[in-house]
């Protein structure tokens, strides 16, 4: 696992690939629900495959959670509930829209942190929370007449920022939460809530076990070997930079998401409006991340959260 004895260059490429990678986390599900199984039902099949091997690894190393299994649960079922949101949304709306709706998570962080974790409100901060708002506006702006007219996705994709963000503040009030065992948790925790999502909120029939086994190696090889090891460097990381560097570097993920779905999913168009409404959001961002935080602060904080 990464350490401090890492420098700087090593820490900062790990990060800027790994959430990178995070930028295609549409592609599988996507591919999941073309082999047979339904939008709902493919996310709770992507993200039960890594508890293959979490759960042996949580079974043999459960001390490790004494004393912090309180907190680790609130953040997994937080983080777990946004995960939820935003797959669905990846799978019930545009890739960019779902993507820039849950990329408004800075703003959620910043007023969670300003109430909940005594961190100041700067101007930049209230700036950047502005221009945040105004993207928002532009984003939503017209959806009845763009191609793909604004539906429940959207709210899944705005929620689930709004989720991370309560999520990761748990993280920074309680720093010293193992990667590990924190990871086994959001994925069952995720695994449950998108079962709810998919028997209860859309009453999907199970799939069939053809349909599992055919969805199987795409989901495997995507959670567990690129995924899985991604999230627990992302948040590894987190705590050993800058949360302004932090930030930066995983706005990968936003690039990849939107430059691999204008090519690979062209017809999934935006009026111009709403481009300017993604670009004033990334702003904000920025704008957080470069201005919003006090160099004394060190809290496990990033675009995630």
């Amino acid at each position: 696992m990464l350490s401090d004895k890492n420098s700087d260059k090593t820490l900062s490429l790990a990060l800027f690939l790994s959430a990178a990678a995070w930028g295609l986390y549409w592609f599988p599900l996507r591919a999941i629900e073309n082999a047979g199984l339904s939008g709902s039902w493919s996310v709770v099949f992507f993200n039960a495959c890594p508890l293959i091997v979490l759960l042996p690894w949580l079974v043999l190393h459960y001390r490790k959670l004494i004393g912090i299994a309180g907190p680790t649960l609130l953040a997994a079922i937080m983080i777990g509930m946004a995960f939820t949101l935003y797959a669905n949304g990846l799978v019930e709306t545009t890739i960019v829209r779902a993507t820039m709706l849950y990329y408004l998570t800075p703003v959620w962080s910043t007023l969670i942190g300003v109430i909940w974790l005594s961190e100041p409100l700067t101007r930049a901060r209230i700036i950047a929370i502005g221009v945040a708002f105004l993207g928002l506006f532009l984003l939503l702006s017209d959806g009845e007449s763009s191609d793909y007219p604004l539906n429940i996705g959207d709210l899944y994709s705005f929620l689930s920022g709004i989720f991370w963000a309560i999520g990761v503040a748990t993280l920074n009030r309680w720093s010293n939460i193992p990667i590990l065992p924190l990871a086994a948790f959001i994925f069952i925790s995720t695994t449950v809530i998108s079962a709810l999502f998919a028997g209860v909120l859309y009453v999907d029939p199970l799939p069939d076990f053809t349909m599992m086994q055919a969805a199987f190696p795409t989901a495997a090889f995507w959670s567990i070997f690129i995924l899985l090891p991604c999230f627990c460097i992302i948040f590894r990381v987190s705590q050993l930079l800058f949360p302004g560097r932090v930030g930066i570097l995983t706005m990968s993920e936003v690039i990849v998401a939107i430059i691999s779905a204008a090519i690979l999913v062209p017809e999934e168009t935006m009026l111009w409006i709403q481009w300017a409404g993604a670009a004033a959001i990334v702003l904000a961002g920025l704008i957080e991340v470069l201005f919003g935080h006090s160099r004394k602060q060190e809290p496990v904080h990033s675009i995630y959260g």
